[in-house]
């Protein structure tokens, strides 16, 4: 389907919702699209932080989100 018809059809969808939270949903959907921020620029210590927990992430050295849970709940409770 070309752009142009599609536009033309989620403006005429958008203008028979009755419901309002859908159109304000659609809107902070399309600013999310267009606010694209530049990249970081990361220093040396940040890409080389990046690159060690890659090569964690590799071996296997890392908790899953249950175990960092479970650590962290024994230690709330001592």
């Amino acid at each position: 389907m070309a752009t142009t018809g599609l536009k033309e059809r989620l403006i005429d969808k958008i203008r028979s919702i009755d419901n309002e939270d859908i159109p304000a949903e659609a809107y902070r959907l399309l600013g999310a699209e267009t606010d694209i921020e530049e990249p970081y620029d990361l220093n040396r210590e940040q890409t080389e932080a990046i690159a060690e927990a890659r090569q964690q992430i590799k071996s296997g050295a890392y908790l899953t989100n249950h175990e960092a849970d479970k650590e962290i709940d024994e230690w709330l409770n001592k």
